[in-house]
């Protein structure tokens, strides 16, 4: 099946997303594909996609500094973690508490 090329954007939206939400922890291919409930070869060509853009880095070593075999950890880069910081900042989400008083004046 043939996603287009709109999906596959917004795909890569959530695995940016969700690597911004876990930072500075870095994330394997499998946690990615579980979050995002999607086969984790289509994870990974999406994540090699956004290597190649420059938005991701991949990571090949453990913290011992050995090689991974056959896996790899996802960071965000550095100037994508910055973008992603800068715009949180200017449209903060609102907490529990204040959705519950958007929705409900009387609280």
């Amino acid at each position: 099946m043939k996603l287009s090329k709109e999906k596959r954007e917004k795909i890569s939206e959530q695995i940016l997303s969700i690597l911004y939400q876990n930072f500075p922890k870095q994330l394997f291919t499998a946690e990615i594909s579980k979050e995002i409930a999607r086969d984790e070869e289509f994870i990974k060509n999406l994540l090699f996609e956004l290597k190649d853009k420059n938005f991701l880095v991949a990571i090949k070593k453990n913290e011992s500094g050995k090689d991974f075999i056959r896996r790899i950890r996802w960071q965000l880069s550095g100037p994508v973690y910055q973008a992603y910081d800068l715009k949180a900042k200017q449209n903060p989400t609102p907490t529990i508490n204040e959705q519950l008083q958007l929705e409900d004046p009387e609280l």
